[in-house]
């Protein structure tokens, strides 16, 4: 692996890993902030984590423009920088509002997932970009797996010991950086930035013009909000369902994550061999749609833990998506594209835990028509039935390749 490669794997890592990281100690440091109980702390962790993904949908189209714009070198080195410092105020931060301003600050820079995806476009032909898509989404995945256990690890050291562990890691991947990465963005590639543009809904508005790219953004936006499901109510659903401790829990979501990066970085290379990017598509929507009727059926915590694994395997749905929408863009528009993408998947974590949670409560609750822990991911399944018949229906009109790569 080239070790620019490897640099951009890193740094979707640490983005993810970031977030992990500070799982575990931020009820304790939001109350030794601002005081309060842990009701109060949990209603500051709800605003800081939808603060994130706001600036991160409203940010990831300006990052993807700049890329086009000035070269996905500079704007990745810059974002680390800047994502450092930010850790290191975080670390030091004496009042929720610093908090506040760390969280803004950090779904800024996290949204650097677009020009992460954009260099890839760059040194990728073609017929390859789904493949190194998956890459991305692997680093992403390990970063899932060792975000919470690492921040766990180390919350025994005090609340503020993950943030300083963040910073470090964003410094030591700046510097790796400034030594590997070269500019893959040719200058003839280069197009002016655009505010109108550099937006999600005006980047939106233009990417929706080009031929077929529409109905694919909707699949994506679709997807994305079905998966969400597991961040969004998986602690709540196994602790209901089958009385799931926290170490279960954690190990669940290891298993996820972990699973997610074996997926992505290489079952999806197999996949695109075997069933091109079409096919690929639709058997990870076909593995979702079982995989959520099960898991949301299932009397047993046991064959719930197995199926966790096997859920990631819709995980091949976004790298071959991708991959398809990457070539009806031209060269000077990959990060506007990728962009855009950061803010669907922004968007969804912000509808996705509104729309979860309530369905859980909704069948949970005293009183409740019947009882369903498993319905939000009954209407996960729907939600990806609603998208494989989108993908099927407008996919025909495409240039795509449906058979092995």
């Amino acid at each position: 692996m080239r070790p620019a490669v490897l640099f951009v794997m890193i740094t979707v890592m640490i983005d993810a890993m970031g977030i992990g990281l500070m799982i575990p100690v931020m009820p304790d440091l939001i109350r030794e902030v601002n005081g309060g109980d842990l009701s109060q702390a949990a209603v500051w962790g709800g605003i800081l984590a939808t603060i994130f993904a706001v600036m991160q949908f409203l940010f990831g189209p300006v990052l993807g423009g700049l890329s086009d714009r000035f070269g996905r070198r500079p704007v990745l080195l810059t974002s680390l920088a800047v994502m450092a410092a930010d850790y290191v105020v975080m670390a030091l931060a004496g009042s929720i509002w610093l908090l506040l301003l760390g969280r803004i600050v950090g779904g800024i820079t996290a949204a650097t997932h677009a020009t992460a995806s954009a260099f890839m476009a760059d040194i990728s032909a073609p017929a390859e970009r789904s493949k190194n898509f998956g890459l991305i989404g692997a680093g992403f995945g390990v970063g899932f797996l060792l975000g919470p256990t690492i921040g766990g690890l180390l919350a025994e050291y005090g609340t503020r010991a993950p943030f300083w562990a963040a910073a470090a890691l964003a410094l030591a991947n700046f510097l790796l950086g400034w030594l590997v990465l070269k500019e893959t963005l040719r200058p003839e590639h280069a197009r002016a930035f655009s505010w109108r543009r550099a937006n999600p809904f005006g980047a939106l508005k233009h990417l929706s013009n080009l031929p077929g790219v529409r109905p694919l953004l909707m699949v994506y936006f679709l997807y994305s909000v079905a998966f969400a499901v597991y961040p969004s109510v998986w602690s709540y659903f196994g602790q209901e369902r089958f009385g799931w401790q926290p170490s279960v829990i954690g190990l669940s979501l290891a298993l996820f994550g972990g699973a997610m990066a074996i997926v992505q970085g290489g079952v999806i290379r197999l996949a695109l061999n075997q069933l091109g990017e079409r096919g690929t598509v639709i058997a990870g929507h076909v593995f979702a749609i079982a995989t959520y009727i099960a898991i949301a059926v299932t009397p047993s915590g046991v064959l719930t833990l197995i199926l966790t694994p096997i859920a990631a395997v819709a995980g091949v749905i976004p790298p071959a998506l991708t991959g398809i929408m990457s070539r009806q863009v031209a060269d000077n528009a990959q990060g506007e594209l990728q962009g855009v993408l950061t803010s669907a998947n922004a968007l969804a974590m912000i509808l996705s835990p509104l729309a979860m949670t309530a369905t859980f409560a909704q069948f949970t609750r005293d009183g409740a028509p019947f009882y369903l822990p498993g319905a939000p991911f009954l209407l996960a399944a729907g939600l990806m039935v609603l998208a494989l018949a989108v993908f099927i229906l407008r996919i025909r009109r495409l240039d795509v390749t449906s058979s092995p790569l």
